[in-house]
């Protein structure tokens, strides 16, 4: 009989109850570190039953501190982007596990330590996954393999939009005023629109290169900043970004637009592929559509809930390990888009375009 797995998460937050949850549907073993024993509170009495309709008494809280014999195979990250290198740092050192998953985005936007922790990870032989959950979504994955056949023609440029008022993530942090209050009204710590929405980043990096586009080599960005007293965000984002192979497309995001618009679309000599992310609720759309053959449209529609974004995510690490797979979520594929983020930045803050370095490593010199 297989061993019941064990995970350890740290951070009783929002991404932390998801990935709880996620967890035990998959029928591992949980506990839950946070620094502050109200959020563990909260976890227990708000958050888990409000969301999952009961609380879980097979899952453990704790406090950082509080000494707790056991050891895990896989580490959860879901603190604040400003800690994230230093919990994954300390935790390949103290708890050893097999696998680490880091939430989105990998880092703050100035990549400090982020070459450290994959260097570390590497030498320790621990996996490190990054929480870009769209792009092992099903129907992204329905998308990602209409692009990898190639039969329309081969692609001409790609856009990725995720254009989503913030309003949700605060009704879901009852706790929080709004922004201010938390890492998200400040770039600098990894919020504000190109942070906090750079799945659409990934997204766009993961399609152009199953396109065989290659990676992102050139950007061209431009930021719309709230400026105040009590923030410091952007709250608008667009960057226009070539590949090493000279290929064009467009990401857009933000934090101001109702309804939410998460879209993408890529388009071919002999037609394009459309993806629309929660089109209705709790339903994905990819559109395939030839412009050769009017009698070759096909559109699937791909019916989840919230969970089941996490509960496929961690089915997809557990896979890797087994078999010892690549994935679209490695540690490498999120500090690509750490470079893309610093790049967007740099870009919009110099006006001009910047250009990405990879052997540079992943650190601000990188980016030229």
């Amino acid at each position: 009989m297989q061993r019941m797995k064990s995970v350890k998460i740290y951070g009783a937050g929002s991404i932390g109850n998801h990935l709880a949850n996620a967890a035990r549907t998959l029928g591992w073993s949980v506990d839950i570190f946070d620094i502050d024993s109200e959020a563990l509170i909260r976890t227990k009495e708000d958050i888990y039953p409000s969301r999952y309709g009961f609380w879980d008494n097979e899952i453990g809280l704790y406090l950082l501190d509080d000494n707790v014999a056991k050891e895990y195979d896989y580490v959860f990250v879901g603190t604040p982007p400003d800690k994230h290198v230093e919990v994954a740092i300390n935790s390949i050192r103290i708890d050893k596990p097999q696998s680490i998953l880091v939430e989105k985005p990998f880092c703050t936007p100035d990549l400090m330590d982020a070459q450290k922790l994959y260097s570390y990870a590497k030498q320790e032989g621990v996996r490190v996954f990054v929480g870009y959950d769209h792009v092992v979504g099903e129907s992204a994955s329905v998308f990602s393999k209409y692009l990898s056949k190639d039969d329309l023609g081969g692609l001409i440029t790609l856009d990725v939009e995720f254009r989503e008022h913030w309003g949700g993530i605060f009704e879901a942090h009852p706790w929080l005023n709004g922004p201010q209050d938390t890492y998200l009204g400040f770039w600098e710590k990894g919020g504000g629109s190109t942070g906090e929405h750079s799945h659409a980043l990934n997204l766009w990096q993961h399609l152009a290169y199953i396109g065989g586009q290659g990676k992102a080599s050139k950007v061209s960005a431009d930021l719309q900043y709230i400026q105040n007293k009590d923030v410091d965000y952007d709250q608008i984002s667009l960057a226009n970004i070539t590949t090493d192979t000279g290929f064009m497309g467009r990401v857009v995001q933000d934090v101001v637009t109702q309804p939410t618009r998460k879209w993408a679309r890529a388009q071919a000599h002999k037609g394009y592929i459309e993806w629309q992310c929660n089109f209705e609720n709790g339903k994905d759309r990819v559109i395939y559509a030839s412009n050769v053959d009017e009698n070759n449209y096909r559109e699937e529609v791909f019916e989840k809930t919230r969970p089941d974004d996490f509960i496929r995510e961690l089915r997809h690490i557990d896979r890797c390990l087994e078999k010892n797979l690549d994935s679209p979520i490695s540690i490498e594929k999120g500090l690509e888009t750490m470079l893309l983020i610093l790049a967007i930045y740099t870009s919009s803050q110099k006006g001009r375009s910047v250009k990405i370095r990879y052997d540079k490593g992943y650190t601000n010199d990188a980016i030229i």
